[in-house]
């Protein structure tokens, strides 16, 4: 299929070729050109092309796309009102529901700098941050208030409020009521998200990610992951992450009804997909492992054979999760494997995973993913290399000036995988996560794999260790599942049957719980020393 038959079927599956009321497709037009590609026009098309059709479902209720929209213009009235202008920078720390919505696009809507917070920093991280990047206003929910106890009130704002918010806070909701709904004029300067990395291994940088200039970027997305018009799409994922966030700003192209939820449960996600009809659903593989492992009677009696799409992405899927859930519920794990600053590398569909679990996808359209090795020059397949990658998804570097390595136009991902004969990527491991054991390249991932998949493991993440003998050796922290009372020297004993010499754990600690952000990614800086004998 050419160039012009491709973005034709998907446009067509998007709903963006469409017939609609003269009006309704006019008002779109112009919503478009007015703000061209962002959030803004996202929202503002969508509510011209379908005003009563529900935009939102959260835990304040629901809102239509007309609603929706009347409260974003009145709140980018509030921020004006505030003397806030185009260029200043404006921090937000929410969850998912509706005035994360509003504060995000209210906040484009005035040119400002959106800095989208990690609601797991810690008070020092946040003080860091905002001062760092010089947030004129911080908006967040209330339950993060004692974080901030040394920030001035002035410069606090609630997103969402509980009932009983303190009186002098104003909030989205209250700062609303009364202002004008009507339109805003395209801002003198173009504004601009900064997501923060996970920080996994120190503290998080502030990311640039700049607006597409076309849609290829979203005919790329929905190529790959076949989301249709008007869907129910629940976001579990945070949307102050990157994978979040795309979801929200591409999904707006296809006019859905979106679910969201302040906190996962996976029960209640489940409830979610039978009520509402949910075809496509965003997660973190932590979240896919905990709905594999949620309460057996609500999963028997829940029907979710709505779903259609269960877009993961945020960190690997371990051992055969893919498998597991697809066996459980519905064949439609898409995994997208990329990270803040890449964008997409590769996109892995029900198809691959059942063929391959391990793999991370192929290369989706106007991609090009290489793997190199340390002197630049491309690997033959099958042999482990640096992932580099470029696609119209533009980084626009760090808020300190960085930038990430490229070499001959492509970005280096930091990640270390191969090509199968099929085409398909798997990826071994981060680059300065591999060790030398006794002479041989070794990966974490491999044990990780083995022992998540023994009936007596809940979690694991594993790392490696100095070792006189063998230079490194990997060691292993285990979460025991409910009840299991299975012993360091047994798991090792599992792992030898089951991974080669090399990767064998020299030791195991077991935790109560991993240090995991709220995209699953493990904080291995906040994981204690590992003593070994």
């Amino acid at each position: 299929m050419g160039d012009l038959g491709y973005k034709l079927k998907v446009l067509r599956r998007m709903g963006i070729i469409k017939a609609l009321p003269p009006h309704r497709l006019l008002g779109a037009v112009r919503q478009l050109r007015k703000w061209g590609p962002g959030l803004p026009s996202g929202v503002n098309a969508a509510a011209k092309r379908y005003p009563k059709q529900l935009a939102i479902i959260d835990d304040a209720g629901e809102i239509t796309y007309e609603d929706l929209v009347a409260q974003i213009n009145q709140f980018t009235a509030v921020l004006k009102e505030r003397g806030l202008k185009p260029g200043d920078s404006i921090a937000v720390l929410a969850r998912n529901h509706r005035y994360l919505v509003i504060a995000l696009i209210a906040v484009m809507q005035l040119g400002g700098r959106v800095l989208l917070l990690n609601t797991m920093a810690s008070r020092a991280q946040l003080t860091d941050l905002a001062e760092r990047e010089g947030a004129e206003l911080l908006i967040l929910d209330q339950e993060f208030l004692p974080l901030v106890e040394d920030v001035r009130r002035s410069r606090l704002m609630l997103s969402w409020a509980d009932a009983d918010a303190p009186d002098d806070l104003p909030s989205i909701e209250s700062s609303t009521v009364g202002k004008s709904t009507a339109e805003h004029p395209v801002p003198e300067k173009h504004g601009e998200i900064i997501i923060f990395t996970s920080g996994t291994t120190g503290l998080p940088k502030g990311a640039k990610r700049k607006e597409p200039n076309d849609l290829k970027p979203i005919l790329a997305f929905f190529g790959a992951i076949p989301v249709e018009s008007n869907s129910v799409i629940e976001i579990a994922a945070p949307l102050f992450h990157s994978w979040g966030l795309i979801n929200l700003g591409f999904g707006l192209s296809t006019c859905p009804t979106f679910v969201l939820r302040r906190k996962f449960e996976p029960e209640q996600t489940l409830k979610d997909i039978e009520k509402y009809k949910v075809e496509v659903l965003v997660v973190v593989p932590l979240m896919l492992q905990r709905m594999v492992k949620a309460d057996p009677e609500v999963v028997r009696n829940t029907d979710v054979s709505s779903l259609k799409i269960t877009a993961s992405s945020g960190s690997a899927l371990a051992g055969d999760l893919a498998l597991h859930f697809m066996d459980m519920f519905t064949d439609s794990i898409y995994n997208f494997y990329g990270a803040t600053e890449t964008g997409w590398i590769t996109i892995a569909n029900p198809k691959d995973l059942r063929a391959a679990p391990g793999t991370a996808g192929r290369v989706p359209w106007r991609t090009e993913v290489k793997v190199l090795d340390h002197d630049g020059n491309e690997v033959p397949q099958g042999d482990i290399g640096v992932i580099h990658v470029a696609n119209d998804m533009l980084f626009g570097g760090y808020t300190d000036g960085r930038n990430k390595s490229f070499h001959s136009g492509l970005m280096d991902s930091g990640d270390l995988g191969y090509f199968d004969e099929e085409g398909r990527l798997f990826v071994a491991g981060r680059d300065d996560d591999m060790i030398i054991s006794g002479g041989e390249n070794v990966f974490p991932r491999e044990l990780e794999d083995a022992l998540i998949e023994h009936p007596d493991v809940a979690d694991v993440v594993v790392t490696g260790v100095a070792d006189p003998e063998w230079g490194q050796r990997l060691v292993a922290y285990v979460v025991r599942a409910p009840e299991s009372d299975i012993t360091a020297d047994e798991l090792i004993a599992f792992a030898k049957d089951n991974v080669a010499r090399s990767a064998v754990p020299r030791g195991i600690m077991f935790l109560d719980e991993l240090p995991r952000n709220p995209t699953g990614k493990v904080m291995k800086r906040q994981l204690p020393a590992f003593e070994v004998a």
